[in-house]
Parts: C-alpha cells; sequence; structure tokens
C-alpha cells in the first residue's frame, strides 16, 4: 500500500489529501499532519470564548473567482457552492477591489469551513503538533517526529511553499542546521 503524508492542514494540504484520496487507483495510507493544534494554516476562523455563534475570520475574508480561475477550477467552486460551503457574497467588503468579470463568494460558517470539508473528504485521519526535525537532503526519506520526537521514516513527504518555516525546518540543503 501507497504512503504519504501531506504537512500542513490548510487549505493546499487538504485540497491535495483529497485530490489524492479521489484520484487514488489504489488503497492509500494517506496522513496528514500539521504544526499547529487546529488545521486552517492562513484562512482560519475563531470563536469568541464567550459565544461560540460568534465568529471571525483570520486571513481571507472572501473568495474571488476570476475569469481566468473559473475556466480552470470552476468544478471546485461548483462542489463547494452545492454543498453550501460557498455562496455568492451580496455587497462589497470596505477596501474591497471589485473587477469587472470576477465573482466573490463568502463561507457561512467560515472560511476553515473550506479546508474542513476538503480534510472530510480526504477521510484521512489528522495529527497536530506534528514535526518535521530537518531536510532530508539526498536520502529522499524523512524521518518526521512530534514534540515526544516520535521518528519513522516515511519515503515521501510533500512540503508546500512555506512549509519549511512553519515546521521549523531547514529546507535548503547547501544550509546548514541552526
Amino acid at each position: 500500500m501507497a504512503r504519504v503524508l501531506i504537512v500542513g492542514a490548510g487549505l493546499t494540504g487538504s485540497l491535495c489529501a483529497a485530490l489524492l484520496r479521489k484520484a487514488a487507483a489504489r488503497p492509500l495510507h494517506l496522513a496528514v499532519w500539521d504544526k499547529a493544534g487546529d488545521s486552517g494554516g492562513r484562512m482560519t476562523t475563531a470563536s469568541s470564548p464567550h459565544n461560540l455563534q460568534s465568529t471571525v475570520d483570520l486571513g481571507a475574508q472572501y473568495i474571488t473567482c476570476t475569469p481566468h480561475y473559473a475556466k480552470k477550477h470552476q468544478s471546485f467552486y461548483d462542489e463547494l457552492l452545492a454543498r453550501g460551503v460557498l455562496k455568492p457574497l451580496t455587497s462589497p467588503i470596505e477596501g474591497m477591489v471589485i473587477k469587472e468579470g470576477d465573482c466573490n463568494f463568502m463561507a457561512p460558517h467560515g472560511v476553515s469551513s473550506i479546508i474542513n470539508h476538503y480534510l472530510k473528504e480526504s477521510g484521512c485521519p489528522l495529527q497536530y503538533e506534528r514535526l518535521l526535525p530537518s531536510y532530508p537532503g539526498s536520502t529522499c526519506q524523512w524521518t518526521p517526529g512530534s514534540r515526544e520526537q516520535t521518528h519513522r521514516a516515511l519515503p515521501l513527504v510533500p512540503l508546500f511553499h512555506w512549509c519549511c518555516y512553519l515546521l521549523q525546518t531547514v529546507c535548503d540543503p547547501d544550509q546548514p542546521e541552526k
């Protein structure tokens, strides 16, 4: 059975997990790890400790679908709209730049509901406060760990954009570890 570990439970990691699960032609052990204590990354929804119905989005406040993105990714928008994860934004937000042809959407249950939708679709286990202690260099094996530093070698870990910073790893093989 193929084993895949996705590092980062934000939009990219959650969507990647859902797409891998959907496209898998054979059994796949898929897991998502994140350094933080919750999913969402830059698209997090926080609740008031006094009223859980009172929420605020940290990061993205609305989602814009440009004509270019609509051509390439319309199925994603259609799915999220059909499931009620996104709804059309009916009034502008202060400071919002409105361009001709753009469609703007909001997430009625907070932007983190987009991430949660894709994580649910992936069906994979989520583990928080998990770290990758170092860059593998040319060994092609990662030795992931938790705060307790439990190690097990894995053959492949996709790292996205700024995950190295978030996971406190060294991603440049020519740069010595700190």
